[in-house]
């Protein structure tokens, strides 16, 4: 699949920033739905199954004592507890997979004008290692963040939003990412800011209106919400693709020698 894309070479503003991504989708529409809507699906179909476990989990009787409830707690909750955390941690390879692919394919459009699902998918599942092990820092970072006072959260989640395409398009190690991710977005923290919540507010009110919609499926509910959640998905990191040749556009040009003095 081939478009006609240029690669930025300078900074984009947010409103162009956001153009880009969306333009990127639409262009794409099929690369990057197709690893999500795999993503969603397995990930739903597992979390089905363990929603169907916890609803088949007979109730504790009320009133029991606590020897009734001790004996059924040591019954149940290792199974549960096994099964949620083997659910989780699959539906986390999977996506960190999906989001791999989407960054990889929003790259290629931008630098080559072509998309291969085949390489993107190659080149996410070589990269998985530095991309989960980035990821859980960035997650234990962000989180510790929040828990002290919320604002280092937040910080810390603009510091290193860029980890995943730093991995993806300059092939930087897990800590390696985190660092070059630094390294962009310093100086453009509040623009960064700004666009990761237009992309959260936007993934969010869609993802909101489609689980109105998705109430009457019943049983099917959750297929539902997968493809409305393959739908939105893909444009976080492709936005995250897009602000990333935008700050890389920025440092090019402040490399950009001054022309030399006019002649006397």
């Amino acid at each position: 699949m081939s478009v006609n894309v240029q690669k930025p070479s300078r900074e984009l503003s947010v409103d162009e920033t956001l153009t880009w991504t969306f333009d990127l989708y639409f262009r794409n529409f099929a690369a990057f739905f197709v690893p999500m809507i795999i993503a969603a699906v397995v990930s739903g179909v597992f979390g089905a199954l363990l929603s169907d476990y916890v609803l088949h989990m007979p109730p504790l009787d009320t009133g029991a004592s606590q020897q009734e409830m001790l004996n059924w707690l040591s019954t149940y909750m290792p199974g549960l507890l096994i099964m949620a955390f083997a659910v989780g941690t699959f539906s986390w390879i999977v996506g960190t997979i999906a989001s791999g692919v989407v960054v990889k394919c929003a790259s290629d459009s931008i630098e080559k004008g072509t998309v291969n699902l085949g390489n993107a998918f190659s080149s996410a599942v070589t990269k998985l290692p530095l991309l989960l092990v980035a990821g859980l820092i960035y997650v234990i970072l962000v989180g510790v963040g929040f828990i002290a006072l919320i604002i280092p959260g937040i910080i810390l989640a603009i510091m290193f939003s860029l980890n995943v395409p730093a991995i993806m398009i300059e092939n930087a190690g897990a800590l390696g990412s985190l660092s070059r991710s630094r390294k962009l977005v310093s100086g453009r923290w509040l623009k960064t800011f700004t666009l990761l919540l237009i992309i959260m507010l936007i993934v969010g009110l869609i993802s909101f209106i489609g689980s109105l919609m998705t109430a009457p499926f019943g049983i099917f509910r959750w297929l539902a919400s997968s493809i409305i959640s393959a739908l939105v998905e893909p444009i976080l990191p492709i936005s995250l693709a897009v602000y990333y040749y935008s700050m890389f556009g920025r440092e090019q040009q402040q490399r950009v020698p001054p022309p030399p003095p006019p002649p006397f």
